[in-house]
Formats: C-alpha cells, sequence, structure tokens
C-alpha cells in the first residue's frame, strides 16, 4: 500500500495562510470518487448548516433585490485536478479556499481550508468563526457522506 502524502489545492491557492483546517473522514463503501461531486454536496444547501444555509439564502435574496451579482454562487468548484476539487471565494475580508480530496485507494475524503484575512481587525473577529469551522465542517463531511453512500434511510 502506497503511503498517503499531504497535498492541496488550496494550500496551492493560498501559499501564506492566516488560518486553515484539515479534516479527514472514511470515503463510504458505494459512494462516489469523484471530488467534484463531493465538493458540490459539501457546500450544497441539504449539507450545510441550517443557519448557514438560511443566511446565504437571505443574502442571495438581497443580491437579486439589489441587482448585485450572485455571490452565494460563489460556492462552485472552480478547479479538478487529480483526486481534488478546489472551491475558491474571494471577499471584500477574506480570501477562502476549500480542496475536497478524494483517496480512493485508502478510502479517505479529505477536506482542507485555507483563509486570508484581510485587515488587522478582521482577525479579531474571526476567532468564533475559527472555533465553529471544525464543528462545521465535520457535519458537513457526514451529511455528505449520508447522502453519497447511497444507502436511503427508513
Amino acid at each position: 500500500m502506497r503511503q498517503p502524502v499531504f497535498w492541496s489545492l488550496a494550500l496551492a491557492e493560498i501559499t501564506d495562510p492566516d488560518y486553515t483546517h484539515v479534516a479527514v473522514d472514511v470515503l463510504p463503501a458505494h459512494a462516489t470518487a469523484d471530488p467534484a461531486a463531493w465538493a458540490r454536496n459539501l457546500f450544497s444547501p441539504r449539507s450545510l448548516p441550517r443557519p448557514v444555509s438560511w443566511l446565504l439564502w437571505a443574502r442571495r435574496m438581497l443580491d437579486a433585490r439589489l441587482g448585485r451579482p450572485q455571490w452565494c454562487d460563489a460556492f462552485q468548484v472552480g478547479q479538478v485536478s487529480g483526486d481534488e476539487a478546489l472551491v475558491a471565494m474571494d471577499a471584500r475580508l477574506l480570501d477562502l479556499r476549500v480542496g475536497v480530496g478524494v483517496d480512493e485507494d485508502a478510502a479517505l475524503v479529505r477536506v482542507v481550508t485555507a483563509v486570508r484575512f484581510k485587515g488587522a481587525h478582521v482577525q479579531r473577529w474571526s476567532w468564533p468563526v475559527r472555533a465553529m469551522l471544525p464543528f462545521v465542517v465535520r457535519g458537513m463531511i457526514g451529511r455528505s457522506r449520508r447522502s453519497l453512500s447511497g444507502v436511503t434511510r427508513t
């Protein structure tokens, strides 16, 4: 068996992140190994926590009402390279990159988050986000695992 190697498109895009987070989980037996499918599912309204999904929906409605570009459409798969898909979002206060990788040989799914904050004041209010991100990502992965495994609940 080959040894796993740690590499991510997220860290290649943001080489000097202010915050990073890595989550690894088991690839379900019958789940797809397509990293783009995993990335789309992770950022779908079904997998996002309800409060986050509601905030994104409200933002989408506000943007549509004001005639602004759809900010919420930023969570799209922008690049796929090998066994990893990249979701990138650049905003006024931060740059976010999320690499979603699927290692079919090792039966692992990894989610690598890299964030660059823009401005010192952003660092201060980012602490609650930093504290909650591991729990949010864990929940997103769990819901995606159930969704992509093909197993239905009765």
